[in-house]
C-alpha cells in the first residue's frame, strides 16, 4: 500500500511536470505571438513614417501640395516619439535621426557633442545594416534612401518579460518547495524522536524484569547453559533499546576504526544466517579512523545485511570491502540477491517504503538517517541489476586527528 502511494507521489510529480511545461510552452508561444503582432505593427509605422518622407521630399502630384498636406505628412514623423530611426542616403551617409539617445561626451575629451554622437550613431547604423529592421525609400529622380530602425522600448521589454516572469515563478516556487520541505523534515524528526523515545521507554522495563528473573533461575537450579543463552538475548534486547534511546537524541561519537566496527557486526550476523549464505569481510590493511557511533553503525551494518539476506532468499554470497577514498572510509556491501528497480533506488530510504509482503519499511531508512544526519556521511545504492544483485555504498568521513579506543 505505502509502495503505490510513492508510485502515485511519483507519477504525480512526473503530471505536475509535464503539465508545468505544456503551460510554460503555451504561455511563451502566446508571448511570442505578441511580441510578432506588436513587432509587425512598428513596421507598418514605419512604412507610413517613409512614405510620409517620400512624399515630402519628391510629392507623386506636386499640386497637392498643400499647406495641410504638408501639415499632415509632418504630423506623421513627428509622432514618432517611440521607435528610434535612422535615415540615410544613397552613400550611406547619415541625413537625420530621432529617438536615439545621445550619449553627452566627457568633460576630460576635447571631442564636439556632435563627434561624438557621429560615432554613437555610426555604430548604431552598422548595427541596424544586420538587421531586418530596413525599409528601402524610393525617392525617384532624388536616389533612394534608407530607413533603419530600432524595436521600440516597449516591445524590447515585451521580448524579455516572458523570461524574467518564469525566473520570478520559479525562484517562488524554489522557496515554497524549500519552506514546505524544511516544514515536512521538522515533523517527521519530532516524530522519529518521540517514536524511538517511547520505544526505548517500553522496552526498558520488561528488560528490566527479564535481568532479574534471570538472576532467580540460576538460583533456582536452571542450568546455567540455558541461562547463559538467555542472558543473551536479554543483553541483546538491552542493546536494542539503547540504539533506540540514541537515534531519539543526539549520541555521542567517538574515535574508532571502522574495520573493528564492521568487523564486529559482520561476526554478529554470520553466526545467525543461513549456512547457505557466505559472508566475507575484506578490511582494509591499515586502520582507517572515523568519529561515530559504535552501536548506531552496527546496528546499520545489521540492517543492510539483514536486506541482503532476505533479497537472496536462503542462499548467495555477501561481500564486504572498505577501502580509503581521499578523506573518506567507504564500506561497500554487495550481494547476489534479486536486485532494485531503477526507479526504486532512491524511494526504498522512504519512511514506510518495502518491497517485502511483510515488512513497515524503516530499516533502510533508520539507516540513512543515522548515516547522514547522525555521522556527516552518505549511503545509497551504488548499483543494482535485477537478478544479479545489488551493491550499497556508505562513505563516512575519516578523522583527522584522535586516538583509537
Amino acid at each position: 500500500m505505502v509502495r503505490n502511494i510513492y508510485d502515485i507521489r511519483r507519477r504525480g510529480v512526473i503530471g505536475f511536470l509535464l503539465l508545468s511545461v505544456v503551460v510554460v510552452s503555451v504561455f511563451l508561444f502566446y508571448s511570442d505571438s505578441l511580441v510578432k503582432d506588436l513587432s509587425q505593427q512598428e513596421r507598418e509605422r514605419m512604412q507610413i513614417w517613409a512614405d510620409a518622407t517620400r512624399e515630402l521630399v519628391n510629392p507623386v502630384n506636386p499640386d497637392s501640395q498643400s499647406g495641410s498636406n504638408v501639415d499632415f505628412l509632418l504630423s506623421i514623423i513627428e509622432r514618432n516619439r517611440t521607435i528610434p530611426v535612422l535615415l540615410t542616403d544613397e552613400t550611406g551617409e547619415i541625413i537625420m535621426q530621432r529617438n536615439f539617445s545621445l550619449p553627452e561626451p566627457p568633460d576630460s575629451l576635447s571631442l564636439s557633442l556632435s563627434d561624438v554622437n557621429r560615432s554613437f550613431l555610426d555604430k548604431k547604423l552598422d548595427e541596424l545594416r544586420n538587421s531586418p529592421n530596413v525599409i528601402e525609400i524610393d525617392m525617384g529622380e532624388a536616389g533612394k534612401q534608407w530607413l533603419y530602425y530600432e524595436d521600440s522600448k516597449v516591445l524590447r521589454s515585451l521580448g524579455f518579460y516572458p523570461y524574467v516572469q518564469l525566473l520570478v515563478l520559479l525562484a517562488f516556487v524554489l522557496i515554497v518547495y524549500y519552506a514546505v520541505s524544511s516544514t515536512k523534515r521538522a515533523e517527521q524528526n519530532k516524530v522519529w524522536v518521540g517514536l524511538s523515545k517511547e520505544t526505548a521507554h517500553q522496552l526498558g522495563t520488561p528488560i528490566s524484569s527479564l535481568m532479574a528473573w534471570m538472576e532467580l533461575l540460576e538460583e533456582s537450579g536452571v542450568s546455567p547453559e540455558t541461562v547463559a543463552e538467555m542472558n543473551k538475548d536479554v543483553k541483546r534486547l538491552s542493546t536494542i533499546a539503547s540504539r533506540f534511546s540514541k537515534i531519539g537524541s543526539r549520541p555521542s561519537m567517538e574515535i574508532y576504526d571502522i574495520n573493528e566496527i564492521v568487523s564486529h557486526a559482520s561476526d554478529y550476523m554470520s553466526s545467525r544466517i543461513s549456512r547457505r549464505i557466505r559472508l566475507t569481510l575484506m578490511p582494509w590493511h591499515e586502520p582507517l579512523i572515523v568519529t561515530l557511533s559504535p552501536p548506531l553503525t552496527e546496528w546499520v551494518m545489521e540492517n543492510l545485511i539483514k536486506n541482503a539476506v532476505d533479497a537472496m532468499e536462503g542462499s548467495g554470497k555477501i561481500d564486504i570491502a572498505i577501502r580509503p577514498e581521499k578523506t573518506k572510509a567507504i564500506i561497500e556491501i554487495s550481494d547476489t540477491g534479486k536486485g532494485i528497480a531503477r526507479k526504486n533506488q532512491k524511494a526504498i530510504f522512504n519512511p514506510g517504503f518495502t518491497t517485502k509482503s511483510r515488512g513497515w519499511g524503516l530499516g533502510l531508512t533508520l539507516t540513512k538517517r543515522i548515516i547522514e544526519e547522525y555521522h556527516g556521511g552518505l549511503i545509497y545504492v551504488k548499483k543494482s541489476e535485477i537478478g544479479v544483485g545489488t551493491t550499497f555504498a556508505i562513505e563516512l568521513p575519516m578523522a583527522e586527528n584522535g586516538s583509537l579506543k
